[in-house]
């Protein structure tokens, strides 16, 4: 339930919108600010707001046993009350924890003068709110800052496998650590470089919140700032930085060291001499190694044969479909930051452009997807053998090695939730339009569970996978995780839930009990938010109207 809720949150904190451009130094500091939900200058709530805030500096600097430069707290009550928060690197010390986090507060409070809700983010972290913010995720606003120096690796693409198993290590130690979500790790590369990285997470959240939160900023940076020699993300809730020095001094938390560990003596006389436990030992040490290696071996081999059937059916099956990758880095401008169009938990999507001068959407899977391999292929394969004018057409893929593409036709207009989440842009949706919308969705539903060749279930139906063409036709895309039905199937069961808290209904999200219902539910969310211009989900938990 916490993580649930901590997912609703990042939601309702996505209106910190109050964001810098371009790149920046490593050490600049990024702020934000909720302008939606205001108090009044000299009011009880600005009293409690800078009380809070002043007792940040003293009590996160001088926290430093078991939390390690982490502190809690809120003051007031009612309405008036305020949450918050504050950390500082692992690797600070207490007298620059103090002095960062008191400086920050200072510019916080010129920058959000009567804003309710604020965030600062460096090598520390501090939140305010008028809602509880103990083990709330937060992913917005965020900042990317690069070394400048360009990347000089021989095998670029190999480089960045072994890049991105590194930071999927270290995300995954990191969240895993019970007290100080903080860690380190180093890998050397194809180029003799050895690659260094940090990443921290507010300790409050859970080990889902924390990798989540990471993964979604190794994302980012895959996205933004590939080619360089070093960089850095920073979100409210996480930050990691890497290079190619060693810039960090502290490595986390080790083990009590082996000799502060009471060692039980063996008697020298009656019973078996150290000597003799030491050759059975290494006896027994090595047959274990020897089996697990062979056991090991006989299930690489098993592996790696039955997936190289896998991509080799997929690939004689979608042949025709198949783009030259070169032909695509070209139509992107090698995927240029300035082609972006947006980005989700998969990877990246660009604007290009083919010779023959057709607009294209590129999607380009980051290695650290939550998605992988198996959702890519479905997406293929599915769109493949589906027509219809409410349904992204998929023009093809590219594929190699680590590199997955994924070929649409270019929708002008954006995501559905562009424009009804935004006072303004909603504006540009008169009711004609809007029922304009939700009769493509529908039809296009229809399609999916009824019409088609085949049965397929979407899974994940909500505003952002809704795209609208230049005429304002919705066009459903995003199908990684649909699910296929046999013709006579009413429902399946499922122990991997995948889709979006608040668009799912409970027996899928409790049971994982998927049926054409799944959808229709969905949908139900879909034309309300469509109607009321607000995100039900945020909403429901707030429990406001």
């Amino acid at each position: 339930m916490d993580y649930i809720i901590s997912i609703s949150f990042i939601f309702s904190i996505l209106m910190f919108i109050r964001l810098g451009n371009g790149q920046i130094t490593l050490g600049e500091t990024l702020m934000g600010c909720n302008y939606t939900s205001n108090f009044t200058i000299n009011s009880t709530y600005a009293k409690n707001r800078d009380l809070l805030l002043s007792s940040l500096p003293s009590n996160v600097s001088q926290n430093t046993s078991v939390a390690n430069f982490f502190y809690s707290t809120s003051v007031g009550q009612g309405s008036d009350k305020v949450y918050g928060k504050a950390i500082c690197l692992a690797d600070y010390t207490p007298q620059e924890c103090f002095d960062s986090l008191n400086d920050s507060i200072e510019n916080l409070r010129t920058y959000c003068p009567n804003q309710k809700e604020g965030v600062s983010v460096s090598y520390f972290g501090i939140q305010y709110s008028n809602r509880p913010v103990n083990g709330v995720v937060l992913l917005e606003p965020t900042r990317a800052g690069i070394n400048p120096n360009d990347l000089n690796s021989e095998n670029e693409v190999e480089f960045y496998e072994i890049w991105g198993n590194l930071m999927e290590k270290v995300g995954e130690k990191a969240a895993m650590e019970e007290v100080v979500k903080y860690a380190t790790g180093e890998v050397n590369s194809t180029s003799n470089q050895t690659i260094y990285v940090r990443m921290q997470c507010f300790p409050d959240l859970d080990q889902r919140s924390c990798r989540y939160c990471l993964t979604q900023a190794v994302n980012y940076y895959e996205g933004c700032c590939h080619g360089k020699v070093g960089g850095f993300v920073r979100k409210p809730s996480c930050w990691f930085r890497w290079d190619l020095y060693p810039f960090y001094n502290f490595t986390g938390f080790a083990l009590p060291p082996s000799s502060s560990i009471p060692i039980r003596k063996v008697k020298e006389k009656g019973g078996i001499a150290p000597k003799t436990v030491g050759i059975i030992v290494g006896a027994v040490v090595s047959f274990l190694f020897l089996l697990v290696t062979l056991l090991s071996w006989i299930l690489y081999l098993g592996k790696k044969t039955s997936n190289f059937q896998h991509n080799k059916d997929f690939l004689e099956d979608t042949e025709s479909l198949q783009f030259d990758i070169e032909i695509l880095r070209i139509a992107t401008n090698n995927f240029s930051i300035d082609n972006k169009l947006g980005q989700g938990g998969f990877g990246t999507v660009y604007k290009g452009q083919l010779p023959s001068g057709e607009s294209i959407a590129v999607k380009r899977w980051s290695k650290n997807s939550s998605q992988g391999e198996v959702e890519f292929e479905n997406e293929v394969l599915l769109l493949a053998k589906l027509q219809h004018r409410n349904l992204v057409r998929l023009l093809g893929y590219g594929f190699k090695r680590t590199e997955r593409l994924l070929v649409y036709e270019f929708v002008p207009n954006k995501s559905l939730d562009f424009y009804i989440f935004d006072s303004q842009r909603r504006l540009e949706l008169d009711w004609n339009k809007r029922y304009k919308i939700i009769e493509g969705i529908t039809r296009e539903i229809l399609y999916l569970h009824q019409d088609s060749q085949l049965q397929i279930i979407h899974r994940d139906l909500k505003p952002s996978n809704i795209l609208l063409d230049q005429q304002m036709n919705p066009k459903i895309s995003d199908f990684g995780t649909a699910k296929l039905f046999a013709v006579d199937q009413s429902q399946i069961s499922t122990r991997r839930i995948v889709g979006t808290h608040g668009y799912m209904p409970p027996k899928y999200a409790i049971y994982g009990q998927i049926s054409t219902k799944s959808d229709v539910f969905s949908f139900g969310v879909l034309v309300l938010e469509i109607i009321i211009g607000q995100k039900a989900w945020r909403n429901w938990n707030e429990g406001t109207p």
